[in-house]
């Protein structure tokens, strides 16, 4: 097998809650997945056992695929070695790589030979915190989400070669820099660092002004719309990712099936195109071709709605302010409503309605509402008029009344679909039959160069019917079924047609096939650490704040290894307990309500007259302040901590001291000289 640098090749990576839809995800193309480990992911609820981590690897290995575990929470130093077993479990589980953000794992004695890839967490937004990750260790870098082109393209020249940066290009999005909210463990306790946001963005808030004007009446300021880079996909190639990351470690079977099928033909595509180019040839990161059985649409999964954020400029129209939840696509509009039902007639191509389907609209006050459908019944032979028993009594659906748009977010005929199977996975190998003096031998060589032979002793008896004689030999050598293979080229090597019984002709292919699965197996080589530079790199800054989210000695030992002289405590050590930041994010709430000075320049009779003022925000008995700091183009969502969340935290950390296990975390004021 040829070995090509990791920098030549496109890596689709799909996320997987559970091992079942891993290996869907590793059959719709993915040539990497990342799962949540036994613990320490940064999705609380998407923890898995070391048997199905296991299994996932031993189906991704088959295709040269590669799995990722995260570790990529916090830690306590009374976790770090559990955390520290818990990467060796996974290690012999097979796993290729670790994502992590806490700094503190890379000081740990005794860590298993994993590669480390810097987590969504680690909040890398310059070359220069980039490439310290880099030098310090890490092989895979992936770059904030709010980057734009011209930012990720001096992200990737600042990275040694063998460095591979990653990018995420589609799912929910963070309104936040990732690793830098604090919302949800300052009213809630539940740190977003720890794998527990409470999803405070969201939330439905009220902004007024300095001078106590409502701006926007509950509304979901804070809550953006989906990522989606299907459109940018060669741009971000020339930029330098060679990653491309879909979010969804809460997703279902259905959603990672469409979408990794979605950018797995999209990327296929790019390669194809560019195939033959003067530029060094790209190659995807696994083996195989994948054909599908359905036509993957991002449209049909849960989503807010799509943006490509900031890889093309600040965008206007990011927001997902009417609903952060899942409108549909569109479907028709309602004809008729009666006490029993409605009758509704759909937009022109759209599929009929099926029952167990679900319907919204937006009321009046434009929130979302919506409904499951009980029974839909075709009202002509087109299929274009329905009459719809819903599961609620018509009157008591808000707003429900004739000509009220409609949208599809459930559709049953969609997800039957992709309950089935709706992939195919192959790689392709070249099939070479020769006779040999005590029978015949069968050789198989892969796509990627692996060579396996298995021989059959039998008699050479000539064919009674000489001229279908080949044309069997064909077609029999062929069929690999149920396998991984696929026939690309069969040849034949033999004195005259020959007569070999179907039974021991498909022996003879199975021990081939299986001798090739083994052969791969045996070649497949795991990817290594990244030794860190010597003597150590210098950290881009030499203090950090609450921000760097240190919560154990050892993260700080690491920073103090290269060169920070003061280092705060992580908020979830409960310092910082006067107003601070609590989310810092590179969405505009002035901007997307048109209220930005820089909207304002050149406008007559407006500009200098509209300033960056502080605005308030409001959910309930929740009170925040946005602050804007326009040279960098940045908002930060102020607020202190709730006093019975650190009452809480106090209590816990007693309770654990009581019982003899200690919570243990990194606190400056106790350790500064």
């Amino acid at each position: 097998m040829i070995s090509r640098p990791r920098s030549q090749e496109l890596e689709l990576l799909a996320p997987a809650r559970d091992a079942d839809i891993g290996i869907a995800a590793l059959h719709h193309g993915a040539d990497a997945v990342y799962i949540g480990g036994p613990g320490f992911g940064a999705r609380a609820s998407a923890g898995n056992p070391v048997q199905d981590i296991e299994r996932l690897c031993r189906e991704a290995h088959r295709f040269n695929s590669r799995i990722f575990v995260t570790l990529n929470t916090i830690l306590r130093d009374d976790e770090l070695e559990g955390a520290r077993r818990m990467a060796w479990e996974v290690y012999h589980a097979g796993a290729d790589a670790l994502i992590v953000q806490d700094m503190g794992l890379l000081m740990l004695d005794d860590m298993p030979p994993l590669q480390l890839h810097a987590s969504t967490q680690c909040d890398i937004r310059t070359p220069e915190k980039a490439r310290f990750l880099a030098d310090a260790g890490l092989a895979q870098i992936v770059v904030a989400r709010e980057l734009t082109l011209p930012q990720i393209r001096a992200v990737a020249d600042a990275l040694p070669p063998d460095v591979v940066l990653e990018f995420f290009v589609h799912g929910a999005l963070c309104v936040a820099y990732s690793g830098q909210c604090y919302v949800s463990h300052a009213h809630t306790g539940r740190s977003a660092n720890r794998g527990d946001c409470s999803q405070a963005c969201r939330l439905p808030y009220t902004v007024t002004d300095t001078q106590g004007r409502i701006v926007a009446h509950d509304k979901h300021v804070l809550s953006v719309k989906d990522n989606n880079q299907s459109a940018n996909l060669a741009a971000l190639v020339d930029a330098g990712v060679r990653s491309f990351k879909i979010e969804g470690r809460y997703k279902d079977m259905g959603y990672v099936k469409n979408i990794t099928a979605h950018y797995r033909q999209l990327l296929d595509e790019l390669l194809e195109h560019r195939a033959g180019g003067s530029s060094p040839a790209l190659r995807r990161a696994s083996s195989g071709r994948t054909t599908f059985l359905f036509t993957p649409d991002p449209d049909r999964n849960f989503n807010r709605g799509a943006t490509d954020y900031f890889v093309n400029g600040r965008q206007l129209d990011v927001g997902a302010f009417d609903t952060p939840k899942h409108a549909g696509l569109p479907l028709g509009w309602v004809t008729a409503v009666t006490a029993q039902h409605l009758d509704v007639q759909l937009e022109p191509g759209v599929a009929p309605l099926n029952n167990g389907d679900s319907i919204t609209w937006f009321d009046l006050q434009h929130e979302l509402q919506g409904v499951p459908i009980n029974t839909a019944e075709a009202l002509d032979a087109a299929g274009t008029r329905f009459r719809v028993v819903p599961k609620d009594p018509p009157a008591t659906l808000k707003d429900l009344r004739r000509d009220t748009v409609l949208m599809r977010n459930r559709d049953m005929a969609w997800d039957r679909q992709l309950k089935k199977k709706s992939s195919d996975r192959r790689i392709a190998v070249d099939v070479h039959l020769e006779e040999t003096p005590r029978g015949f031998a069968l050789s198989l060589t892969d796509e990627d160069g692996h060579f396996a032979r298995a021989e059959l002793a039998h008699a050479h008896e000539p064919a009674q019917h000489a001229e279908r004689a080949e044309a069997a030999w064909r077609d029999g050598l062929s069929k690999l079924g149920t396998t991984i293979f696929a026939a690309r080229e069969v040849s034949l090597a033999l004195s005259q047609p020959w007569f070999v019984p179907a039974g021991a002709l498909n022996a003879l292919r199975r021990d081939a096939v299986a001798a090739l699965e083994a052969e791969r197996a045996a070649c497949r080589e795991r990817l290594l650490p990244r030794p860190p530079v010597e003597p150590p790199a210098l950290y881009p800054e030499d203090t950090l704040s609450y921000l760097a989210n240190v919560y154990n000695h050892k993260a700080h030992d690491f920073y103090a290894r290269h060169g920070v002289k003061l280092i705060e405590a992580a908020y979830e050590s409960h310092e910082a307990l006067g107003e601070v930041s609590l989310m810092i994010t590179k969405h505009c709430v002035r901007y997307s309500l048109s209220l930005c000075p820089k909207q304002a320049k050149g406008v007559v009779g407006v500009q200098g007259t509209v300033r960056a003022e502080p605005l308030t925000i409001r959910h309930g008995d929740e009170t925040l302040t946005l602050r804007f700091d326009c040279k960098p183009c940045e908002m930060h969502v102020v607020g202190r901590m709730k006093k019975n969340v650190l009452q809480q935290a106090r209590s816990a950390e007693k309770l654990a001291a009581v019982q003899a296990v200690p919570m243990q975390f990194y606190r400056a004021h106790r350790t500064r000289r």
